[in-house]
């Protein structure tokens, strides 16, 4: 009897709450019911044309488009054929019951390999939308798929067809290796882009005065894009063609799928007329060229010219590509791209931010580079909220530092700081301030809100917002559901990095907490976690030189505020046996511009011994790095180096360094860059000689 009830007790929690038996929501007597079954695996694919590892949806990437119409109940089995990988299901821009949201561990279990999760939950608005992984970074490896919700009394604005065009990004690369080389500050997907500023650049543009400028304020390099993409894809192909006969209206339901690429879009048949944004409809706009934030949605009608063949045009935002969808028959006529960018001037951004603020509600979107067609987007009908209703503003400051690419709202990630508490019944104005250099679609989970933009009561409704480099968006949205949902920057690499929220209803109790297997085999909750962002991420990286008269190296593990470092310098040419010196630290990353140590220097030197160091790093005007230190010995120790890019590819580098045993000691050198994991190096040692080998990083 003994032995029974410790087997029930060990074997009901496990069985009682796995994914497979957690409760379904079910039909209303009479209601349309439309299945589907969805299969996520592991496959060798080649979107770009090298074999890699990706995962599919049914055999594709993207998965199938799901159809329903307004009112269906929708069954849907998500089936996780993965061999070691929990994955998850995120219906993307759906109102729908919390526990149906899919955000592993915050609102729904996680979806363990073998196993299946039937989602269940009435189409309530009809609508462009889509569905992906929200688990580490599977979204970049190909889960996601699309949504169509047909209205119940047909489309406000008719077309005579209809197609669904998925954009989005692919890298050959595996997404926790580009994750790591962000984290790394690799130059190399610069390389891929075509941008990597360097002095001979900035020379050749006429830019050397902004170069040395923006060194002197101790900034970074500008950039407007993360990832160096192998390929940019619609409907999983590099191009597509646009069905219909000459004269038929076209219905294309665009969306921006890709993990961290922002899209232009233009056609060279001429305007296109938006009549959706993320779902709800929209008065009917033309519009030339416009800018598509990762995750949006828009519906725009085209009409299939009488000959000719022409082409809507993907341009992403950097420039590094395009991808096509062409309609239409005969000689063809190829879409304009836009300029790319200038990344030594920040004149563009300053230019759309006080272009957005002009009179002419098209403004912005008359520049080469346009923004969001958001100002002349206007609702079908009134959009206000209850005027009853208490209203409470929240400011968030979107923030991040690319010297360790962190990605924050108020400079903190989400497992420093998860929660905004809200309330429900009341209306939430939600001022969104962007302190940094990049564009970033905000993602609201659970919830419509009106992006206020001067549209008053037919304020457009919309689930995701752009949020433009150094400029503000204001939306606002009623408190009317429970739980808790999230909010996050939908550039994935952001997202897990720490550009994340929970808004948590404060007023409701406590749900019961429903548990699930973990991949480990723990008992682990939703409604109550956090799951992968209950931790700021960790990396191990690491650099090393093999040259022929020395080695330097550094390993590094950290976090967002926290290094364990190894560092040594070792040499054999012109001394008598191999000299090394290792510090063993920790370091404290208190700003980007000062860090704090502490720790050991070991030597083989019998002159010296093994002492402990404590010290600061400091980065100096023109971004000269300057480390200071004082040992257990009574030593001072004080080093200041700089490097140049002097070639995208080629780069020099100098440090002189002053302790008050050993005096000085200096070195220069300069590194060719090969591949992402591998440079030429040649460098002079004051010590050491002049010697050359190879530069290894990852």
């Amino acid at each position: 009897m003994k032995q029974l009830l410790v087997f029930l007790l060990l074997w009901f929690p496990l069985s009682a709450f796995a994914c497979e038996s957690c409760p379904t929501p079910k039909p209303a007597p009479g209601q349309h019911v439309v299945e589907y079954d969805l299969f996520i695996s592991e496959q060798t694919v080649s979107p770009a044309g090298q074999a890699v590892r990706g995962f599919t949806i049914n055999g594709g990437i993207p998965g199938p488009t799901l159809r329903f119409r307004e009112g269906d109940f929708a069954r849907i089995r998500v089936h996780n054929n993965l061999k070691t990988e929990e994955t998850s299901t995120h219906w993307h821009g759906l109102l729908l019951p919390n526990e149906q949201d899919g955000v592993p561990h915050v609102t729904t279990p996680p979806i363990l390999p073998g196993q299946t999760h039937t989602f269940g939950f009435s189409l309530k608005h009809s609508g462009t939308y889509w569905y992906h992984s929200h688990t580490h970074l599977q979204e970049q490896n190909g889960v996601f798929g699309s949504i169509v919700v047909t209205p119940k009394g047909g489309e406000w604005v008719k077309a005579d067809r209809e197609q669904v065009l998925v954009f989005s990004d692919w890298t050959n690369t595996d997404p926790m290796e580009v994750m790591r080389m962000l984290t790394r500050g690799s130059d190399y997907f610069g390389l891929m882009r075509g941008n990597t500023q360097s002095l001979a650049g900035a020379w050749r543009g006429g830019h050397l005065k902004d170069y040395f400028q923006r060194e002197w304020d101790r900034m970074p390099p500008m950039d407007i894009s993360d990832v160096g993409y192998h390929g940019f894809l619609v409907n999983g192909q590099r191009q597509t063609r646009i069905e219909g006969r000459p004269g038929e209206r076209v219905r294309l339901r665009l969306i921006n799928a890709s993990a961290s690429t922002y899209y232009y879009l233009q056609s060279s048949a001429g305007p296109m007329t938006i009549v959706a944004a993320d779902g709800p409809p929209v008065e009917p706009v033309k519009v030339e060229r416009f800018l598509m934030a990762i995750a949006e949605t828009y519906d725009v009608i085209i009409t299939i010219p009488k000959q000719g063949q022409y082409e809507l045009r993907a341009t992403p935002q950097d420039g590094s590509g395009y991808v096509s969808a062409y309609f239409g028959t005969g000689q063809a006529h190829p879409a304009s791209e836009p300029p790319k960018p200038d990344l030594y001037q920040m004149g563009e951004m300053l230019t759309l931010a006080l272009e957005e603020q002009e009179d002419d509600v098209r403004a912005s979107l008359k520049l080469p580079r346009p923004g969001s067609p958001y100002r002349v987007l206007r609702a079908v009908k009134n959009t206000g909220l209850p005027r009853n209703l208490p209203r409470r503003k929240i400011s968030l400051h979107l923030t991040g530092d690319m010297t360790r690419y962190i990605w924050s709202f108020d400079g903190k990630t989400v497992a420093q700081e998860p929660y905004v508490r809200i309330k429900r019944g009341e209306i939430i104005e939600l001022e969104l301030v962007n302190d940094t250099m990049m564009h970033h679609p905000i993602h609201l989970h659970g919830h419509f809100f009106r992006l206020l933009m001067g549209q008053g009561e037919r304020s457009p409704l919309k689930h995701t917002v752009d949020v433009p480099p150094m400029s503000r968006r204001t939306v606002e949205f009623e408190a009317n559901e429970a739980k808790d949902w999230m909010f996050h920057c939908h550039i994935l690499y952001h997202m897990m990095s720490g550009m994340a929220r929970v808004f948590r209803y404060e007023d409701e109790p406590e749900a019961p907490k429903q548990k699930s297997l973990t991949a480990a085999g723990h008992v682990g909750h939703h409604s109550d976690g956090l799951g992968e962002h209950k931790h700021d991420m960790r990396y191990f990286l690491g650099g090393a030189s093999v040259q022929s008269h020395m080695s330097e190296g550094l390993l590094t593990l950290m976090n967002p505020q926290n290094d364990l470092l190894v560092g040594w310098e070792a040499g054999w040419q012109g001394v008598g046996k191999t000299e090394m010196e290792v510090d063993a630290l920790y370091q404290r990353y208190l700003h980007r511009n000062f860090q704090v140590f502490a720790g050991g220097r070991f030597t083989n030197d019998s002159d010296a011994r093994n002492r402990a160091i404590a010290g600061f790093t400091y980065r100096l005007p023109l971004m000269v790095s300057a480390n200071v230190s004082l040992d257990s010995e009574g030593a001072a120790r004080m080093t200041l180096g700089k490097r140049f890019q002097v070639t995208p590819r080629l780069g020099a580098w100098g440090r002189v360094e002053y302790d008050t045993n050993t005096r000085w000691e200096w070195t220069g050198a300069t590194d060719y860059t090969l591949t992402r994991n591998t440079s030429l190096i040649a460098q002079y040692h004051s010590q050491f000689g002049f010697g050359a080998g190879l530069l290894f990083r990852f």
